[in-house]
């Protein structure tokens, strides 16, 4: 255990306070609160999905919701027809996975460029919003499944234990599943960047010429990560489904793409505590602001985006570790002064 490097210490410790705040907070809350938590874990997914594609990949997607989407649709129609969710489960990561593939290839290969790449992305999640939005005819039917246009699918069918279709995950199982769920996708980014793709992944967002020069393909590393990023947004979907038993053509929205943004912005791009941060902050916040009819919570919400980019651009995490970073060079120069003083 003395000879572990300091990084294997450091996702050891990540772990431990992530069970630990896990376990804990059924012990201090209620159950309406662990109920809205959980909704703030499974959006925090689909920040993280963002946060690595955007923040160590340097692909700026407006369309990371449409993966998120996908997912849940994938997950709901699948569930509906085969009772049993195992195989869903797999397909809610597969299909959006697959999608992001699809739209990569063709977009990273065609040398398209970072203004129009988003412009591309999100114009993509607006067709499926308004594809998904004009299923509401009895003919739009996949299997038993009606896909119920703008009405969304109701009563989708829980999480269950793989092949026991009767055990259903509970509102508390489905808060430690998807806590659990947070942490293993937070802990295996955190490995997947120590390794040689990861760094690779980086030098490309750094400098992609300089990396093409080196003999890296910088067209693959950019499509794989984007391909894991559509995955991640896809199981974030899919537990989303679960938790309101229910979706609908809102998750492709302008709002929703935006909202995923914000939540990276306000966290600090570069890192991967950024986004879970900034989905934890700007979802409570969005729920304190929706509980008064004095203020208007979008222009509230316009407002702190307007000031974060102007005043903390980094993001709240960058700034922290900046400003304890500072505090902790600054103590042992002071003592250092002190001691030639009184010397």
């Amino acid at each position: 255990m003395s000879g572990m490097p300091g990084g294997t210490w450091g996702l050891l410790g990540a772990a431990i306070v992530g069970l630990a705040i896990l376990f804990a907070i059924p012990l201090l809350a209620d159950p309406v609160l662990i109920i809205e938590l959980t909704s703030y874990v499974i959006l925090a997914i689909l920040a993280l999905s963002l946060g690595v594609i955007w923040g160590y990949g340097g692909i700026l997607c407006f369309g990371q919701s449409a993966f998120f989407g996908l997912g849940a649709y994938a997950y709901a129609i699948a569930a509906i027809n085969m009772g049993d969710s195992t195989v869903p489960l797999v397909l809610s990561i597969v299909v959006p996975a697959l999608f992001a593939a699809l739209l990569g290839y063709f977009l990273f290969y065609a040398r398209i460029t970072d203004v129009y790449f988003g412009v591309i992305t999100l114009t993509v999640t607006l067709i499926l919003y308004k594809l998904m939005g004009s299923t509401s005819g009895a003919e739009y039917t996949i299997g038993n499944a009606p896909m119920g246009g703008y009405n969304g699918i109701p009563a989708i069918p829980p999480l269950n234990l793989p092949g026991s279709p009767d055990t259903f995950l509970s509102l508390d199982g489905l808060y430690y599943a998807s806590g659990l769920t947070l942490l293993a996708v937070y802990l295996g980014l955190r490995l997947m960047l120590k390794s040689r793709f990861g760094q690779v992944l980086v030098a490309v967002r750094e400098n992609e010429r300089r990396a093409e020069l080196l003999g890296y393909d910088a067209r693959f590393y950019k499509l794989a990560a984007f391909t894991l990023g559509g995955g991640i947004a896809g199981l974030s979907g899919c537990l989303f489904a679960n938790w309101g038993m229910f979706i609908s053509p809102d998750v492709f929205n302008l709002a929703q793409s935006a909202q995923v943004i914000i939540w990276v912005i306000v966290g600090g791009t570069g890192t991967l505590l950024g986004p879970i941060v900034g989905c934890f902050l700007v979802q409570w916040l969005s729920t304190q602001l929706g509980t008064q009819q004095y203020l208007n919570a979008n222009l509230v919400l316009g407002t702190i985006l307007i000031g974060f980019v102007l005043l903390v651009p980094r993001g709240i995490v960058p700034m922290i570790a900046a400003l304890s970073q500072r505090a902790f060079v600054r103590r042992p120069a002071m003592a250092a002064m002190r001691e030639r003083s009184v010397s």
